[in-house]
């Protein structure tokens, strides 16, 4: 499927280490640690897919992988679980009626899978621990044809 059809969409958590920046970058090039750097070498600045790629950050909620932000601190707590669900759903209904998906592939811990509740999409593919399984993720990219 070519980036315009409805295919693929990915969610990626935040992680503790960040780009420390006085001014604000795009989301996905923010943070430094999880498996974001491995996803961002898939997805530079520029590709059409990072319109598909969605960050959890225990912060902001759900952004677009190019939204800046600025560096911050902010576990995933209970508390912030409860207070981020409300508004992740609408930023996720938003952003699926903006972009519609048949597959999403979730790279979250389970706290951020508890934020994100149950996905309105077909199918998808959801790891916990991403970098140990990496080749999977790299083949449901190379599936939809994501560079």
């Amino acid at each position: 499927m070519d980036s315009e059809s409805p295919s693929g969409l990915v969610i990626v958590g935040c992680s503790r280490r960040k780009t420390v920046t006085s001014q604000p970058v795009p989301a996905l090039d923010l943070y430094q640690g999880w498996c974001v750097p491995e996803l961002r070498r898939r997805l530079p600045p520029g590709a059409a897919q990072r319109a598909r790629t969605l960050v959890l950050s225990a912060q902001h909620g759900l952004v677009g992988a190019d939204q800046p932000l600025a560096t911050y601190e902010q576990p995933m707590t209970p508390e912030r679980t409860r207070a981020l669900r409300a508004p992740v759903r609408r930023a996720l209904t938003a952003h699926l009626n903006a972009h519609p998906a048949s597959e999403a592939l979730l790279l979250l811990e389970a706290a951020y899978l508890e934020v994100l509740g149950d996905l309105p999409v077909p199918v998808v593919h959801s790891f916990t621990d991403p970098l140990a399984r990496i080749a999977d993720v790299h083949r449901i990219l190379d599936s939809w044809s994501w560079p």
